[in-house]
């Protein structure tokens, strides 16, 4: 059976809107294409890690629960130990532990327990020798992130605990400027990054750390598989939070992030696949999820897409993003599903967002949310290849075939922001079974090619219900 459809222009998205047939209901029952059916041989792809039932506390390794004393070499001596034992738990107990960066061997899981704090150094010095990384989708020798692992397998960092990157105005944050910092230090190093990526510099000469101000990323599993992050709370990250690169078979569960710096986004797995996301809560400074997969040249030379990505049972307050792809998306992005999730905050910028541009190019395809219930949002649904650089390159991206299915708003600015690029349309935006309340500005929609609404309610902030008073907010 066809599927009724129906595009419109911005003019009849700026009022109230319902859409309705008879046959919906037998329709979405009855869709061979439902893209949900699946999700089960993804999740099935993706096991967690088991460890050995071994624990090396690292107080026995010397380390002081005093938030004062270094705690790194303890931390390096049981590691070690637990990787010659055949692997298991590196303990971290209740207590405040001040610590260099972490790197994770295969076979270990560190363990934060309840009541345990790591605090991580703001000394830059302390994240040398540099290791290979990605700046913004770009490879690089750079500081080390704080918990690191390259080329490992059967790694996780659990617990009850905190990990506390102590990132602040005062120092890894400063980098990027603002108006509490003063000029952005950062931009000089940057910008010489992403021209050695353009001009093809090998990776390996591509060497910053001492003497130069990019932030390192805080958790990052690099070119490794088998990953499990679960339960810990996250605070204070110099950079983009949970970070894996490169990497496969990834959960994340039961995470808590908090932290409002610069560029402080909470999950971004980038060029990475088979990523279940789940019962999670984030709270941060730019994107809540964002997935990735280089950048520019860089993004296509190494032309790792991110495929196989789930989202789930999770909460996202404040950030510029809910679930987001982009814009690093040089080596494309598919398969992504989203599902029963709670977003609202008024600094939630976007519910929904897909963000490339002209210069970023890559493919993102296979998007599908559901489920989804937001109380206070900038945009509902925001798809714009116009970000930042928007035409002005020669790789013209491809989005196609997103679909949104069951979301709920209550208020929001937009409920449609889409702009696609001339000669590179956004192909295929279905939004089914949804209500849009309390849109203050309508729907803003460029470039934007077979636009299917079933079952649809877009409704003005000034819309009154029958029998409501003047004034009376829509429920």
């Amino acid at each position: 059976m066809n599927r009724p459809r129906l595009t419109l222009g911005l003019a009849a998205l700026g009022v109230a809107v319902l859409l309705t047939t008879a046959s919906d209901a037998r329709a979405q029952s009855a869709d061979p294409n439902d893209p949900w059916t699946r999700l089960p041989g993804i999740l099935a792809g993706i096991k967690a890690p088991v460890f050995p039932a071994r624990d090396f506390v690292i107080t026995a390794f010397g380390a002081r629960p005093d938030g004062v004393s270094d705690a790194t070499e303890a931390l390096r001596k049981a590691i070690a130990e637990c990787v010659r034992a055949g692997g298991g738990r590196v303990v971290v107990p209740a207590g405040e532990f001040l610590t260099g960066p972490i790197h994770l061997m295969s076979g270990v899981n560190l363990h934060v327990q309840k009541g345990a704090t790591l605090r991580f150094s703001t000394d830059p010095a302390r994240y040398l020798p540099v290791v290979k990384t990605r700046f913004e989708g770009v490879e690089l020798m750079n500081y080390s992130p704080l918990i690191y692992a390259r080329g490992q397998e059967n790694i996780a960092v659990t617990g009850e605990g905190t990990l506390d990157g102590q990132a602040s105005d005062l120092n890894w944050w400063k980098w990027k400027g603002g108006a509490a910092a003063g000029a952005e230090t950062q931009r000089p190093d940057r910008d010489q990054l992403f021209k050695q990526a353009e001009d093809s510099v090998p990776v390996e000469q591509r060497v910053y750390g001492a003497g130069h101000f990019l932030r390192p990323t805080f958790i990052e599993p690099y070119e490794s598989r088998n990953i499990l992050i679960e339960g810990v709370t996250i605070r204070n990250a110099p950079f983009w939070i949970i970070h894996p690169t490169l990497s496969s078979n990834i959960t994340i569960r039961g995470v808590t992030v908090i932290s409002h710096g610069p560029n402080n986004d909470g999950a971004d797995p980038e060029s990475s696949t088979d990523v279940l996301i789940e019962n999670a809560v984030f709270d941060t400074g730019d994107d809540c999820i964002a997935i990735k997969s280089g950048r520019n040249a860089d993004g296509r030379r190494v032309n790792r897409p991110s495929e196989r990505i789930v989202i789930r049972n999770s909460t996202m307050r404040a950030g510029h993003g809910g679930v987001t792809v982009g814009s690093e998306v040089s080596g494309s992005v598919r398969d992504v599903f989203a599902e029963k999730l709670v977003m609202s905050s008024p600094d939630l910028e976007r519910g929904i967002r897909l963000k490339t541009n002209a210069v970023r190019g890559g493919v993102i395809e296979n998007v599908f949310a559901r489920d989804i219930e937001i109380g206070e949002v900038g945009s509902a649904i925001d798809i714009d290849l116009l970000y930042e650089e928007g035409a002005r390159g020669s790789f013209l991206p491809t989005v196609r075939n997103v679909r949104v299915e069951r979301l709920s708003v209550k208020k929001a600015a937009y409920a449609f922001f889409v702009r696609g690029l001339p000669g590179a349309p956004v192909r295929g935006l279905s939004v089914l079974d949804s209500t849009i309340q309390g849109v203050s500005k309508g729907s803003l929609i460029q470039g934007l090619e077979d636009l299917v609404l079933r079952n649809v309610t877009i409704a003005p902030a000034d819309q009154k219900r029958p029998g409501s008073q003047a004034g009376a907010p829509v429920k």
